[in-house]
């Protein structure tokens, strides 16, 4: 009777041996699965964009790319406070597109002259500071924002950048 009590003994060895192995096997697949999902989600994420999108983005880009009109530098008498007081100034304005770039060169003599009278208008002390700058830049761009000829509406101005700015006193 001893041998009868082994044989089932081995019997349920064998079986478990193939219950261990396929919960072996189960977790690899399920392993290599999520591999696989994580991977495709990551390629598609970060570089599995087709070549018309990357186009597309491209075109956008150039599209919104800002387009700048320079002022070639002046002098102007500011007002006095304790003496005289010059400002030579360079800028570049920055306009949203090439049409309201041309028509500001069109009307190059009329932007000067606005810019001639706001800056002239203006103390050394109110554009020593910071502040005193971004102040002049929006008076700036509401003075050429106005229309140049009878009616209609003027250009728009995006920004104005200061290339070249000093205040003498003599």
């Amino acid at each position: 009777m001893a041998t009868k009590g082994k044989a089932p003994a081995k019997s349920a060895e064998v079986e478990a041996a193939p219950a261990k192995s396929s919960k072996k096997l189960l977790f690899i697949i399920v392993g290599v699965v999520l591999v696989l999902v994580i991977g495709g989600a990551a390629f598609f994420m970060m570089g599995g964009k087709s070549k018309k999108s990357e186009e597309h983005a491209e075109e956008k880009v150039e599209a919104k790319a800002p387009t700048f009109v320079v002022i070639e530098p002046f002098v102007v008498n500011l007002q006095q406070e304790t003496g005289d007081h010059y400002l030579q100034v360079a800028m570049t304005l920055q306009v949203p597109n090439s049409a309201t770039a041309e028509a500001l060169k069109l009307y190059m003599p009329q932007v000067r002259s606005r810019l001639l009278m706001v800056l002239s208008s203006k103390k050394a002390s109110d554009l020593l500071t910071s502040e005193g700058k971004r102040k002049l830049t929006d008076e700036i761009i509401d003075q050429l924002g106005e229309p140049f000829s009878g009616s209609g509406k003027g250009p728009a101005i995006t920004d104005v950048f200061y290339t070249s700015f000093v205040i003498q006193q003599q």
